[in-house]
């Protein structure tokens, strides 16, 4: 009777023990899949100055959260590299490497939802990537170039330096075309910041409004400036904020004077000889007056001054 009970026990014993095994396996595979980015390591304070900012839609974070990548760590994910030719950055052929934006969302847990990275620049220059536009091109986070950290990196055109990180591409070949407005390279230097989101979300924010948002010429032209205005020019809290001059001062100008606005788009200089803004004189009448329409979706009776 006493061997029974004591049978009885182990058994017993022995099946709390494998429940709690299952439990506990079940519980960690969960966590694996719920926060795919412990695959890295990710801080949630910086460590170093050269340490990239991750933000945005991360699986297992509040919406919103910011963490800390070191560049140690970014070296020790799978790295490709190239000779690029073609990027206006270099002077000529350039060895390139470092880890592609897919890889980056896909090890730093970025969300389903979140389809759309977002570069963030020191002088809050925004450059966008759709999916669409990673699987077409296949940008890549620069780590090194030549083989040489950051601080051997050629200087930009204005003589700064062009880390901590920049965004490079093994070939790039124009995928779309809108009017005179052609499918242009992504390559922004001076990147601190890498943002996981959501497209419809961000670019929703700049989406026509009104009664003639669904015509052709104002979807032509929003098309234009999701991939051009929005890099310096913001609506609230979305796009760049390089410029200065928000998503309604623009809106205002091709309302009220879209002669200026047509002369700003293709030089700016001539309009504000202190004008960083690059101008677009291939952009021919169709194109400008597609940007006029869209922009005029969102004219109020707000004025702005003229730069």
């Amino acid at each position: 009777m006493q061997r029974l009970r004591s049978a009885l026990l182990a058994g017993l014993v022995f099946a709390a023990a494998a429940i709690v095994l299952h439990d506990s396996a079940g519980r960690s595979a969960d966590a694996q899949t719920a926060a795919p980015a412990s695959q890295t390591i990710l801080h949630a304070a910086r460590v170093s100055a050269s340490d990239l900012e991750v933000g945005g839609e991360l699986a297992g974070l509040p919406a919103g959260s910011t963490r800390y990548i070191t560049r140690e760590d970014l070296l020790v994910l799978p790295q490709v590299s190239y000779r690029v030719t073609g990027d206006v950055n270099f002077g000529g052929p350039t060895q390139v490497s470092g880890v592609t934006l897919e890889e980056l969302a896909n090890r730093l847990g970025a969300v389903p939802n979140a389809d759309l990275v977002v570069a963030v620049c020191d002088d809050a220059y925004r450059a966008n990537y759709p999916r669409a536009y990673i699987a077409a091109h296949r940008p890549l986070l620069v780590l090194e170039i030549d083989g040489k950290p950051p601080s051997g990196w050629p200087k930009s055109a204005d003589g700064g330096d062009m880390g901590p990180y920049m965004i490079s591409h093994p070939k790039f070949t124009p995928s779309f075309r809108v009017l005179a407005h052609t499918d242009e390279a992504q390559i922004p230097w001076g990147v601190i910041r890498l943002e996981f989101r959501d497209e419809k979300e961000v670019f929703g924010a700049i989406a026509p409004r009104g009664a003639d948002a669904n015509g052709a010429a104002v979807q032509a032209g929003y098309r234009i400036a999701q991939q051009n205005c929005f890099h310096c020019h913001n609506m609230g809290s979305e796009g760049g904020q390089k410029s200065g001059l928000s998503w309604q001062v623009l809106a205002t100008w091709a309302s009220g004077s879209p002669d200026f606005f047509a002369a700003y788009v293709r030089d700016p200089k001539s309009k504000n000889a202190r004008a960083q803004m690059p101008g677009h004189p291939n952009y021919d009448d169709a194109t400008v007056r597609a940007l006029i329409a869209y922009f005029g979706t969102f004219s109020s009776a707000t004025t702005a001054e003229k730069p």
